[in-house]
């Protein structure tokens, strides 16, 4: 697998991820074997928390993937390399950027739900409701929510279709920070998480954990649960849907039914997945990144 990245913002984690010479020395232990974090700790002289961090980062710029695996009794954390190849294009002279459209959606502006406990909702300030009654989500103040949590089920949201008649779309790129759902925390609690465009299967995401692990940089101090999740980017091309630069699924822009008027996303933990963990996403206020749902369509100008 390869990654091919530009100077575009969201590429920013994969850059931070690159930037430590430990970082480093971990793709180059991974390159040999896959290992967990207690061996990669060993091999490079630091503790394991400060590996998990490590690894974290990595994750996330989509360089390693981790795999909860049983093993002499107990659930090992399995790291890998998830890429051998990066290639980095940088802009040429009269290169333009591609004009898109960008909207920024609330997490709690959902249209359509069905959670099942654990669940709830908060804004920066107080929580809506109570926790595990999905009455709340129907609650006029979910509007103003910036946290939302279920232990299975969707939430959908729709967003304005501004891609206007003669207009070629190009991509659609979605980002959100997005964690499973344990009750408490758990950094071992896996989630498939289902991403769904116009009723189409995107792909299916399997989130590693909930972690509870220090603070989210952003989550107010009165919150004590759900700290932060992992910044994942989807795209849909022609070519296929990638989440973090990595091959999701063969789904293309042509697969993608089109309305005049709007997208429906939906983001969803089925009953019969193989890892039922939930889904917790973080907006504006909470977790280590300051967005909620932000939906963009890239396109070329009518008539191009």
């Amino acid at each position: 697998m390869r990654i091919q990245a530009n100077t575009e913002r969201k590429w920013l984690p994969l850059y931070e991820a690159l930037a430590s010479s430990v970082r480093l020395r971990v793709l180059e232990l991974l390159a040999g074997q896959p290992m967990n974090v207690k061996e990669l700790a060993s091999a490079l002289g630091l503790s394991s928390a400060i590996v998990t961090m490590h690894t974290k980062k990595l994750e996330k710029g989509g360089l390693i993937r981790t795999e909860l695996v049983r093993r002499n009794g107990g659930t090992h954390k399995i790291c890998s390399l998830a890429v051998n190849r990066i290639e980095l294009m940088i802009p040429e002279k009269g290169d333009q950027p591609r004009p898109f459209q960008e909207l920024s959606v609330p997490v709690g502006h959902y249209t359509r739900f069905d959670v099942h406990p654990t669940c709830g909702l908060a804004t920066t300030e107080r929580i809506i409701g109570q926790f595990d009654d999905p009455r709340y989500f129907f609650e006029p103040e979910r509007m103003h929510a910036r946290i939302l949590w279920f232990g299975r089920g969707f939430v959908e949201y729709r967003i304005p279709n501004y891609v206007l008649p003669g207009q070629t779309l190009e991509e659609i790129e979605i980002s959100l920070e997005i964690g499973s759902e344990a009750p408490g925390t758990s950094e071992n609690w896996p989630s498939d998480i289902h991403f769904y465009l116009n009723d189409v299967l995107l792909g299916v995401w399997t989130s590693p954990g909930d972690p509870g692990e220090g603070r989210g940089q952003l989550t107010p101090a009165w919150w004590s649960v759900n700290q932060y999740g992992w910044l994942k980017m989807v795209r849909v091309t022609a070519g296929g849907t990638f989440i973090d630069g990595q091959r999701l699924s063969d789904v293309t822009l042509d697969d993608i039914p089109v309305s005049r008027n709007d997208w429906t996303l939906k983001i969803e933990v089925p009953k019969d997945a193989l890892h039922v963990g939930g889904a917790t996403l973080y907006g504006e206020g909470f977790g280590n990144y300051n967005q909620d749902i932000v939906f963009r369509t890239y396109r070329q100008p009518s008539g191009g």
